[in-house]
């Protein structure tokens, strides 16, 4: 969806599609300002802006943080 300004904004199905993350995570990650915000369209409907998300996913990348194997706890 394209809205003034050249901005592109995508929905909820779209956003799960490019992040991996659940629907509380991406909540949490928006409320400690970790993870770009969302716009209220209407009651019912949100959307993000996708020139954010792409930077958040860059900014990701460059961090390289290295997930934990489960159960180990050594340095």
């Amino acid at each position: 969806m394209n809205v003034g300004q050249g901005k592109t904004l995508i929905n909820r199905k779209v956003l799960l599609e490019m992040i991996p993350l659940s629907d509380r995570t991406i909540y949490n990650l928006e409320k400690k300002g970790e993870f770009p915000q969302r716009i209220v369209l209407t009651s019912r409907n949100v959307a993000w802006d996708l020139s954010e998300i792409e930077e958040w996913i860059k900014a990701r990348r460059a961090m390289a943080i290295k997930a934990a194997r489960p159960g180990f706890f050594g340095s």
